[in-house]
């Protein structure tokens, strides 16, 4: 898929599913760009606009094509910021990948069809490539959720359909259903990283890969902690959104071991330990799993892009293989 902007790195980009949608390995998120609306607006800077557009512009000269965003953050702040980027970079419908979630919390399935013009109205113009079920909190079930998707691809709404933090059972009953309606299970989204492997033991990747799922990992750099910058200055921890500090905490000292070798294998590669820890999850799981990192500035977005740019050996990929085992 070529972008309308130049010049722009091109990597090898890898099929969504089943799907004929094609990403590459990481991707940009954007829940950072809700900042000052809703209930996660609380959690980022309110950015101006023009550090918004950036960010946007940042991610596709690195040569990132698809962006993730959800009707969750900020109340569709987050997916209006991703248009307004987008447009300001110049870029037409159909020209970067888009996806959105719907939010399941106290709503029925019959909701989905009543509030996509809502998503749609807040992209001004992108279609979206992917859709969500944000979660699987939602008062129907996962087929009547299904059933609502399809119907959505068949309106020509969206163009596939995903879930987002659905364990292996869950998974399984939204292939199903949308099987049933000719229709693959694109992705599911979750939670993973090298601090936080468990998807590698409760049956979530095994059953992605025997279904052709493609797995999008959120917080691939544990809320920021493989970069190493909180185990060289705790001090940081202290302006850090009360929920993440909660979570990097209790895995400050533990993940010194871990750092340490990213830092050291990242100074071989001209890396930093961001791009390693990223690389290895886009690599480690050959091509059946993607992620997306979020930024509140355009510098963060080049350096999470440079991932991108190497490939660790299979060396390097066991040793952190080892090292990390414990966070299964």
């Amino acid at each position: 898929m070529e972008l309308a902007v130049s010049p722009t790195p091109t990597f090898a980009t890898r099929l969504l599913g089943k799907t004929g949608i094609r990403v590459t390995p990481i991707g940009l998120g954007v829940m950072e760009l809700s900042g000052g609306g809703g209930i996660m607006g609380i959690a980022f800077p309110n950015l101006s606009r023009e550090e918004k557009n950036s960010i946007i512009k940042s991610a596709l000269d690195a040569g990132i094509n698809w962006f993730d965003t959800a009707e969750f953050y900020g109340r569709g702040r987050s997916e209006r910021s991703l248009a307004a980027g987008l447009h300001a970079a110049g870029i037409r419908g159909g020209e970067a990948v888009v996806a959105t979630k719907w939010s399941p919390y106290f709503r029925k399935a019959s909701n989905i069809p009543r509030t996509i013009q809502e998503r749609l109205r807040n992209l001004d113009g992108y279609p979206i490539d992917l859709f969500y079920i944000h979660n699987p909190r939602g008062l129907s079930t996962p087929e009547d959720e299904m059933n609502a998707m399809a119907d959505l691809v068949e309106a020509g709404k969206i163009r596939s359909v995903g879930v987002s933090n659905f364990d292996a059972g869950l998974m399984r009953r939204a292939h199903a259903a949308l099987q049933k309606r000719g229709l693959p299970l694109a992705a599911n989204q979750v939670h993973y990283s090298l601090l936080h492997r468990a998807i590698e033991t409760d049956g979530i990747l095994e059953t992605a890969r025997e279904l052709g799922v493609t797995i999008v990992a959120y917080t691939p750099l544990a809320s920021g902690l493989l970069t190493g910058k909180y185990h060289r200055n705790p001090e940081l921890l202290k302006k850090k959104f009360f929920y993440w500090r909660g979570r990097i905490e209790p895995l400050l000292e533990p993940s010194r071991p871990l750092v340490a070798a990213l830092e050291e294998i990242a100074s071989r590669y001209q890396a930093t330990a961001a791009q390693v820890a990223l690389n290895w999850l886009i690599h480690f799981n050959g091509e059946t799993v993607v992620t997306i990192f979020g930024a509140t500035k355009a510098q963060q977005v080049a350096e999470g892009a440079g991932a991108m740019r190497f490939r660790l050996s299979d060396t390097d990929l066991a040793r952190l293989d080892e090292l990390s085992r414990n966070f299964r």
